[in-house]
């Protein structure tokens, strides 16, 4: 039985890191709830996406709480969802600036507003974990022991957002999400990126270039970008009782072979590539062998379960970043990079 939730049309919610991958699905799904939706991003666009949908130009790196504060209340939020943060292409200290200081600040401004707490849903990480037991599910009581400077950045700010006082917060601890748009810096974004051009190269009768990457000794808990979005979005009504104070992790509950998903991303594009992975190192710390989630406290606590298969999330990504002439990825046959996520509709 799902948990009541509050009214979901009217709300003001606040998407900070909102033209990002998951900040513009999130703010979209709560405009379509219909939400009173305010983007908030460095360099916000000049006209908003859709009816409902306002853009806010903040620097939130570099905003005081007062800024920050005085932002909220002229949106007069209601929700506020921190999707900001860095992972990609930065240091540890830019890390720690995005990750952590961004939301000890958002805290402090939260807490000085008037009026009942707001409630604040943070995006969390798997990687702030560290390892997972092999062949087990790792659950929201498992020591935290990161071991990348996102892990533990991150996890800086989960605890912030843990013992914060006068917010009504909750943090979704995402496994690693996977769909169209997703950042070239990560693995699939690398790869999809590279199955793009050895489409045109393929199109100009031209041999593709080789795929190198990494060892992929890894199996990761995937879950699709628009899973996330509902969940979001139940975190961001369900009721405080049920919710605040909670860690919850989000993903589909199924550890995933990198090469086995490297292999499945070029099967469904149609292309014949060669691959090519580097020696493994010994001794790395900056790795971990098997990330596995436990996701029955979101069934219980949100009413959420992944819908999307990860084929449905390759199959996205890989159409959004082959040329048009391509042929689109299909419905696929035989086997599939794992089990399809639970059947059925949202309701």
């Amino acid at each position: 039985m799902r948990p009541e939730r509050r009214p979901v049309t009217g709300p003001s919610v606040v998407v900070l890191g909102g033209t990002g991958f998951l900040g513009r699905r999130i703010g979209a799904a709560c405009a379509a709830d219909g939400a009173r939706v305010h983007l908030v991003s460095r360099a916000a666009p000049a006209s908003a996406a859709a009816p409902g949908v306002s853009a806010v130009g903040l620097d939130l790196v570099t905003a005081s709480p007062r800024a920050i504060a005085e932002l909220f209340a002229a949106a007069r939020a209601d929700v506020v969802v921190n999707a900001a943060g860095r992972a990609w292409q930065a240091d540890e200290a830019q890390m720690t600036a995005g990750n952590a200081e961004l939301v000890e600040r958002v805290l402090t401004a939260l807490a000085e507003l008037p009026g009942p707490p707001v409630r604040l849903v943070q995006l969390g990480t798997v990687h702030e974990y560290g390892a997972g037991a092999p062949d087990a599910a790792t659950a929201e009581d498992h020591e935290p022991a990161p071991v990348t400077p996102y892990g533990r950045t991150k996890l800086r700010g989960t605890r912030a957002v843990l013992r914060a006082r006068g917010v009504d917060g909750v943090v979704l601890r995402l496994a690693n999400v996977i769909g169209a748009g997703v950042p070239r810096g990560s693995l699939f974004g690398r790869v999809a990126a590279h199955l793009g051009e050895a489409a045109r190269a393929d199109a100009r009768g031209e041999k593709a270039a080789e795929l190198r990457l990494p060892a992929l000794r890894a199996a990761r808990d995937l879950v699709d970008a628009d899973d996330v979005t509902a969940a979001v979005l139940a975190a961001a009504t369900a009721p405080t009782a049920d919710v605040a104070g909670q860690v919850i992790n989000v993903g589909r509950g199924t550890a995933v072979p990198m090469r086995a998903l490297v292999d499945r991303m070029i099967e469904l594009s149609g292309l014949e590539l060669p691959v090519a992975e580097e020696a493994e190192r010994s001794g790395s710390r900056t790795d971990v062998p098997w990330q596995c989630l436990d996701i029955s406290r979101a069934r219980r606590l949100l009413g959420w379960t992944p819908l999307r298969s990860l084929d449905d999330s390759l199959r996205d990504l890989l159409a959004s970043v082959l040329p048009p002439e391509h042929p689109r990825p299909g419905t696929p046959l035989g086997i599939t990079a794992d089990a399809p996520a639970e059947e059925g509709k949202r309701p």
